[in-house]
């Protein structure tokens, strides 16, 4: 019998602070007892829901549970800071743009896109969780101006429309005088990301999914024709099994030191007064991404998404460990403060309410792990820091996968060559995270 056991399961450092500023979610849904399903999918983020509602659509009558080791929207999905992005995001690039294909890379996560746009109708997801109301990437000196500006080269040459802001222009949005200007893209939307996977969750539920809370999954077993998954609470029999659970597929044996495990880290101030507000200025809905990849992503949402607040995220570190200490949870909030701090002035004394860790998982070919590991053992893994669109794509295709259909998603995944190894400890872990320190130190103002 093929035996694979958790190593580890996840750890969350900090609030799940997208959830937290929602009113109060439903009480959990345990696993009630041993259970026997067609399709079980370990982990319900993006990924694992996006396989969930795909089977469903292509058999309704299939029986589906998905299992996650923690409450919807409070693990990594929950975490993050909500950019569903259509254009070319490569994170180890100077300027973004991509060095494949870009037009097919655009076309998948506009798809990627259409799918959530369609659960949102399907379910009767609050509209202002899912905003189409792109997002600016924001230069704060010479340099990054430069970068923009040659980004925006690239996207006019595949077709893509792109407008430039001035000072003034990224004044009026922001109410910042940091920046110097700004590209604007018309196709990211803007997820409330935990009422987008609430929303998503209860909607499976009602249409008849199986959605269980909190039993995290020990291990998984070749059983006869089918597989066996084993929690502290129960057991599900499956005929197929799905892993959706992006970095801790490592946990379970796989792509062992071939995953780099990432871990980004945001802060949200507190709901603005009045008087605070009047001082901003700007607009009420706004997202900011560096020109650069590894400067701060800034945000600011309004009442209808949980407060009139303003998140920033920046820092990011190596952890094969994938656990987070207090001292650097610590740490990112102190450079948080700063950031905000140079960015508004005018809110001096403003109280970051929230500060938190989220888990990303890249490899260094920048390929995901979604395919069949086994017979009947799918994998939709490995988002390469694109969690929103990336993971989407890789639940559909995994759902696809297992039900032996070939499509344009199955192909491309079918295609991409295996994760590549990373380079012995310590030697990785210290050589990635000097590496983030230097491009973050070279970041600079952004």
């Amino acid at each position: 019998m093929t035996i694979h056991t958790s190593r580890r399961t996840p750890m969350h450092k900090g609030p799940a602070a997208w959830s937290a500023i929602l009113p109060g979610q439903s009480a959990p849904v345990s696993l009630p007892g041993d259970q026997t399903v067609d399709v079980a999918i370990i982990g319900g983020g993006f990924a694992g829901l996006a396989a969930a509602h795909r089977l469903r659509q292509i058999d309704p009558a299939m029986q589906v549970a998905v299992l996650d080791a923690s409450r919807l929207a409070e693990g990594a999905s929950g975490r993050n800071s909500g950019f569903m992005i259509d254009l070319p995001h490569e994170l180890t690039s100077d300027d973004y743009a991509g060095h494949g294909d870009d037009r097919s890379v655009i076309a998948r996560n506009r798809q990627a896109i259409a799918f959530a746009r369609g659960v949102v109708e399907d379910y009767g997801i609050t509209p202002a969780y899912f905003d189409p109301a792109g997002k600016v990437n924001g230069a704060a000196s010479a340099k990054a101006d430069r970068l923009n500006r040659s980004y925006a080269d690239h996207l006019t040459s595949l077709g893509e429309p792109n407008q430039r802001l001035d000072a003034q222009g990224m004044y009026e949005l922001t109410g910042s005088r940091h920046y110097l200007s700004g590209l604007y893209t018309p196709g990211t939307v803007m997820l409330q990301p935990a009422g987008f996977m609430r929303g998503f969750g209860e909607g499976l539920r009602a249409s008849g999914v199986a959605v269980w809370d909190r039993p995290p999954v020990t291990a998984i077993a070749r059983q006869g024709n089918g597989w066996r998954v084993t929690t502290p609470h129960g057991r599900v029999t499956a005929g197929k099994v799905i892993l959706a659970n992006n970095g801790h597929i490592e946990s379970f044996g796989f792509a062992v030191n071939r995953l780099m495990h990432v871990f980004l880290y945001a802060s949200m101030t507190v709901d603005l007064p009045a008087d605070m507000l009047r001082k901003l200025g700007g607009q009420p809905r706004w997202g900011v991404t560096p020109s650069d990849p590894m400067g701060t992503t800034m945000r600011r949402i309004d009442t209808a998404l949980g407060g009139n607040r303003i998140i920033t995220r920046t820092c990011a570190n190596f952890l094969p460990g994938m656990e987070v200490s207090d001292a650097t949870l610590k740490r990112a909030a102190a450079v948080h403060a700063r950031k905000f701090a140079d960015r508004f002035p005018q809110l001096a004394g403003v109280r970051q309410e929230y500060t938190w860790a989220g888990h990303l998982c890249l490899t260094r070919n920048a390929v995901s792990v979604t395919g069949e590991l086994e017979q009947g053992l799918f994998a939709a893994t490995v988002c390469n820091g694109l969690g929103t669109a990336r993971s989407t794509l890789t639940g559909i295709a995994a759902a696809e996968m297992a039900m032996g259909l070939a499509t344009d998603v199955t192909r491309h995944f079918a295609a991409e060559a295996p994760p590549v190894k990373l380079p012995p400890k310590p030697f990785s872990t210290l050589g990635a995270n000097a590496f983030l320190r230097f491009k973050e130190w070279r970041a600079g103002a952004e």
